[in-house]
């Protein structure tokens, strides 16, 4: 009976682990949508690169609990990049929990990591 405890706890954490670890988003995939101008059917023929070349200016965004841009202040890191999106790249936003949006989440995320990792 103990033994039966031990592998379903093991299992049910090894099940948590891994379904936090796919919702986190691809830090590759997030990259490179950022880098993509005709990401969002955007009619700019911008990129989030365009304003924010090699995510220059996001290095805390990640931190966070409020973000402020040219047209407003938002909750979410999802509606900052929503806003962004709609409105300097004239694109189409994207749903909150979509994979996209959770790789550019996560490749945002990673500007922050990336410089601190210069600093030492």
């Amino acid at each position: 009976m103990k033994a039966l405890k031990i592998v379903m706890f093991s299992l049910i954490a090894c099940g948590l682990i891994f379904s936090v670890a796919f919702a986190a988003g691809d830090v590759e995939k997030g990259k490179a949508l950022f880098n993509d101008p005709k990401a969002f059917n955007g009619t700019a023929g911008k990129s989030c690169g365009s304003c924010h070349p090699d995510g220059q200016g996001l290095e805390k965004a990640g931190m966070k609990k409020e973000w402020k841009n040219p047209v407003g202040t938002w909750k979410s890191l999802q509606d900052a990049i929503n806003s962004c999106i709609v409105n300097a790249n004239k694109g189409k936003a994207l749903d909150k929990k979509s994979a996209e949006m959770k790789d550019l989440v996560a490749y945002i995320k990673s500007l922050g990591k990336k410089k601190a990792k210069k600093a030492w």
